[in-house]
């Protein structure tokens, strides 16, 4: 898809795209957990059933310890690397109270990065879908998944689909931002465009 194509396509989608990012910024703070949960078992995983996974998390009287097995039970056919996600989970929830705390500050650029950085099973593109997911991305950062890089490399803005660590994270993000600038489409937008046509759909 060429640049132009894409621009009608957008055009075609905007309204659906603003639909499901006002959504977002509607979220309510009781359920932000469960948006980072989502991000917690995205990785290398079906976004569909890893929301499934937590739509059955929920219905757990608590995400505590003594409930693991519970957990891992749930995520188990829902998402891969169970064991690890599991633990995951309860060490997020363990720090939810600090973590919300954290959500308030307005510098997304330092907020995201304080994320990556601190909470275990989320690295620079689950710490950005997390904020995008909560209403709180601003337009500033990118969600540099498969279906992102892929997309990006057919539009020859990148050789490689591969991130090797956080500067090559960053320097392919500027490139994004700059490119969504140049064709008036914000990067929140151009993100859900781009996982509407991989997967049919405007989805999280």
């Amino acid at each position: 898809m060429n640049k132009n194509q894409l621009i009608q396509s957008y055009k075609e989608k905007r309204k659906a795209i603003n639909a499901k990012l006002n959504e977002f910024k509607e979220l309510k703070e009781a359920d932000y957990f469960n948006e980072l949960l989502f991000c917690i078992l995205t990785p290398q995983s079906n976004a569909k059933k890893c929301w499934e996974a937590v739509e059955q998390l929920v219905k757990i009287e608590k995400i505590e310890q003594k409930n693991k097995k519970k957990i891992e039970n749930i995520l188990k056919s829902k998402t891969r690397f169970h064991n690890n996600k599991s633990k995951y989970i309860l060490e997020a929830k363990n720090s939810w109270d600090h973590i919300l705390e954290k959500l308030n500050n307005n510098n997304i650029i330092e907020l995201r990065n304080y994320l990556a950085e601190n909470i275990n099973g989320i690295g620079y593109k689950e710490a950005s879908h997390f904020l995008r997911n909560i209403g709180k991305s601003n337009n500033e950062i990118a969600i540099l998944d498969r279906h992102i890089l892929k997309n990006l490399k057919d539009l020859r803005l990148i050789e490689n689909t591969r991130i090797k660590g956080k500067k090559d994270y960053l320097e392919i993000e500027k490139k994004f931002i700059n490119f969504s600038k140049s064709i008036n489409i914000s990067i929140d937008h151009l993100d859900l465009l781009f996982w509407s046509q991989e997967n049919g759909e405007i989805f999280k």
